[in-house]
């Protein structure tokens, strides 16, 4: 704990919240039964109490408080039921703050329960008097349709029967047909009668309706169709569905029955006609004035249900909210145990130290407005247990620390890069983006989303928008870093300006024909800030600029991998592990800057000389040859020596970060426990209770010398050729800067001047169209997430390797805020 103590004491610097996790303490509550409710409600609102579960061993049904549960779900469905209804009819629960009124629990179940059991008579009713009136819609349809058939049926044989009676006056020759005569003779009783069934069927389904009647009754039928204009309310589904009104004609009972058969299978309704016109008059105003009555019943059902939601709507999120709290507070109950005397509750739970005083403050209020004779007790407990990681974080370092997490979780209390990601997150990125233009356009899309964020953080969000508004600060500082190294790189839309003051060349001649060939001439003081203008559009400028990206990337990199290295010696130092700083920091450190330290220091020696040395054959030939004298690649007296030197330490840095530390351990893990069977020989009972306990819960940790020093082989090797690969990978800030720019230009040069250079408006103005949508589309939006995939691989591999083991895990207190971000 002496780490803990000098973190809080004054050191020469102030503790930071982000540098180092908070501490956190393993707590101890017994509480009085009848306050255990209001006591965890107010833990609760607190906020700062990660519950154990003392019940693991029991099954959700097993525990003291299930029946409890069972009826928060219960009102909790009920609940459901009432947003699904609302949503139905088209009605949002009241976004109106509401005053915070006590609801009594027992009450509101009892309301719930009444509410659901009207609704529910209501939906029933409402279903039944819509299955009929729909029904009925159809019959009014198979009325008029079947109407018309039997009409035109009988116009069509009294014309008939007329034009016969007209021939056989009009004509009484040998050539008149023998059976007219016969036919009309014939004695009424002896004729077939036909019978027939209407109704409904499908108009998908009416062709094959067709051949299965002819084929059942083997063409014995006779089938009208008629279409109808619109879609009709199904009955049985209640969807909108196209059907076709039929009338079977047939004869005998055979036939019919297997037509109504055929029916019922189809799912046609059928509905009853019959052929006498004086009755279907009579029957069809009998169903308009009972569909008249049907709409008037259920327009004023509807209006009665809609009046029940809409008194739900103004509470709803009230009960919601009370609710989701009951069920949250006896779920923590049923993860404390219950004391010997079932008359007081135990509970376990970490909890940040700065929240002891708040969290005794909530037990003192929670046993006063319980009327509890005895309060709570609060103890701290000892525990060789791993806390929880808990940091404290706003608005604007929740996206880092989100960012660093998404790898792993701090362990307890090691160095946080949180802290450093702040910077150098963004600033890897803007190595990357560097176009000042683009960057502006990335800060104004940022502002208007900090500016409205109040607004937008009420809303739903798509997912990729809701990635996009939860990281806006991130994005806003890599916007502003995208602008200051814009401003180096000197590029707005890949075009220069001479912003802080004139180019320091110019052209040998006044025709300037010879600059792409002999290049310019320096005429004045160098360009006082980034890139000078003139280099835009040289022979030389990618030469220069793929030097300048190239040898800024190695020593980005290199300072931010002896940044993770050194932020591993803030670790050690803190844990007190003396082993891993000699052992792992101190060589790391020199086998890093023996290489690639040495290589930063020639390429910062180059650039001050103005030498033109070869730094690629000075660093091959170090270790290929390196008693061979440099020659014209020598930056400095004593190079060589110093070359040899530090060959030598990286040499020996390697057998001193794989041998030495797993024998030490395993030497300190034998006398740890020689101390301890010394030590039990004159001890107390309680020092012997103790020593038991430390003993069985450690009794997992046996040393195995085999697997500490493979473990301690692989480390090695991974860091001796990750300190090359890992260097080698800072170069994709080069690639991906020169990427950019290329493509800033390409768009720029052969999209906007092309266009320019018709002289036609149409064309520009179809040439600006499309270099608008070029630069948002790939370089604002596929770059932009290009850079920051980079940079995220920048940090989690080449920079978190170094120091972070990230195999915590997050403090989850009991909060009533985090209800809301929870999914029912």
């Amino acid at each position: 704990m002496a780490g803990h103590d000098r973190r809080r004491g004054g050191g020469c610097c102030p503790a930071m919240d982000l540098m180092r996790s908070e501490e956190m303490q393993l707590v101890q509550l017994i509480i009085p039964m009848e306050s255990a409710h209001r006591t965890v409600s107010y833990l609760g609102d607190l906020g700062f109490l990660q519950f154990k579960d003392l019940n693991s061993d029991k099954s959700p049904f097993q525990r003291s408080f299930a029946t409890q549960i069972k009826r928060c779900g219960e009102m909790a469905r009920k609940l459901r039921f009432f947003r699904e209804q609302m949503t139905k009819a088209g009605i949002s629960p009241s976004a109106m703050p509401l005053p915070r009124t006590h609801v009594d629990f027992d009450d509101l179940e009892i309301k719930l329960g009444e509410i659901e059991a009207e609704l529910v008579e209501v939906n029933t009713n409402n279903e039944k008097l819509q299955r009929t009136y729909n029904e009925l819609l159809e019959y009014n349809l198979v009325l008029q349709k079947a109407g018309e058939f039997f009409y035109s049926a009988q116009s069509n044989a009294t014309a008939q029967q007329r034009e016969i009676e007209a021939r056989q006056v009009g004509d009484g020759s040998l050539n008149s047909p023998l059976l007219i005569e016969q036919e009309m003779s014939t004695d009424p009783s002896k004729q077939v009668k036909l019978g027939f069934v209407s109704g409904l069927v499908q108009k998908e389904k009416s062709m094959a309706f067709e051949r299965i009647l002819f084929r059942a009754t083997r063409g014995n039928v006779y089938l009208r169709q008629a279409e109808i204009d619109y879609p009709v309310t199904d009955p049985v589904s209640g969807e909108k569905v196209a059907k076709n009104v039929f009338v079977v004609f047939f004869s005998g009972e055979k036939a019919k029955m297997k037509i109504l058969k055929i029916c019922e299978a189809f799912g046609a309704n059928r509905y009853p006609f019959t052929d006498d016109f004086g009755k279907q008059m009579q029957t069809i105003e009998e169903v308009a004035g009972r569909i008249k009555e049907l709409k008037t019943t259920i327009d004023v059902g509807l209006l009665h249900r809609d009046n029940i939601l809409k008194n739900i709507s103004h509470q709803f999120e009230l009960w919601n909210n009370l609710v989701r709290r009951e069920k949250s507070i006896y779920h923590t109950l049923n993860m404390l145990s219950l004391d010997v005397t079932k008359k007081c509750l135990v509970a376990e739970g970490w909890s940040p130290v700065f929240a002891t005083g708040q969290i005794q403050e909530a037990l003192k209020r929670a046993a006063t407005d319980s009327n509890s004779q005895v309060g709570s007790i609060f103890q701290v407990l000892h525990t060789r247990e791993h806390p929880p990681t808990f940091f404290r974080t706003n608005k604007f370092t929740t996206a880092f620390q989100e960012i660093v997490d998404a790898y792993g979780v701090a362990k307890y209390q090691e160095a946080n890069p949180g802290v450093y990601t702040i910077v150098t997150f963004p600033f890897l990125f803007a190595v990357m983006f560097g176009d000042w233009g683009h960057g502006l356009c990335l800060l104004a899309a940022t502002l208007l989303l900090i500016i409205r964020e109040k607004k937008l953080s009420s809303q739903k969000l798509g997912d990729i928008m809701e990635m996009t508004f939860g990281g806006r600060y991130v994005i806003m500082m890599m916007s502003v870093f995208s602008i200051y190294t814009g401003l180096i790189y000197n590029e707005f839309f890949s075009v220069p300006f001479e912003l802080f003051g004139p180019s320091a060349y110019a052209c040998r001649d006044t025709s300037c024909r010879d600059a792409t060939i002999e290049g310019l001439v320096k005429i004045r003081r160098t360009y006082p800030f980034g890139v000078d203008p003139k280099w835009h559009g040289t022979r030389s400028e990618l030469p220069f600029l793929n030097s300048l990206k190239m040898k800024m990337s190695i020593l980005l990199g290199v300072a931010q991998m002896n940044l993770g290295i050194f932020l591993s010696y803030f670790n050690a130092k803190f844990f007190e592990n003396n082993i891993n700083i000699w052992y792992q920091f101190v060589p790391q450190l020199i086998f890093l800057n023996s290489l690639f330290g040495y290589l930063s220091l020639l390429i910062i020696v180059k650039w001050c000389t103005g030498s033109k040395a070869d730094l690629y054959h000075v660093m091959i030939y170090m270790f290929l040859s390196p008693m061979d004298d440099l020659g014209e690649n020598q930056l400095f007296p004593g190079q060589k020596t110093l070359q040899l030197v530090l060959l030598a330490l990286a040499l020996i840095s390697v057998p001193w970060m794989l041998f030495p530390k797993p024998f030490l351990l395993k030497k300190q893990h034998q006398e740890r426990h020689q101390g301890q069977a010394y030590a039990m020989l004159q001890s107390t009972d309680d020092d012997l209770l103790q020593a038991e306990q430390d003993h069985g819960s450690h009794e997992h940790e046996e040393f195995e010398f085999s697997e500490v020093f493979v473990h301690q082989l692989i480390h090695t090797i991974e860091f001796v050729l990750g300190a090359v690969s890992n260097t080698a990978s800072y170069l994709r800030l080069w690639a991906l800067s020169l990427a950019h720019s290329e493509l800033s230009s390409v768009f720029y040069e052969k999209v906007l001047l092309l266009a320019w250079g018709f002289n036609n408006i149409a064309i520009l103005i179809v040439g600006i169209i499309v270099f608008i949508f070029a630069t948002v589309g790939v370089l604002l939006v596929m770059e932009t997430l290009s850079a920051f995939l980079h940079a995220l691989r920048l940090h989690w591999v080449e920079f978190q390797n170094k120091f972070y083991e990230g195999d915590g895990y997050k403090f989850s207190p009991f909060s009533f805020t985090m209800l809301s971000q929870e999914e029912d």
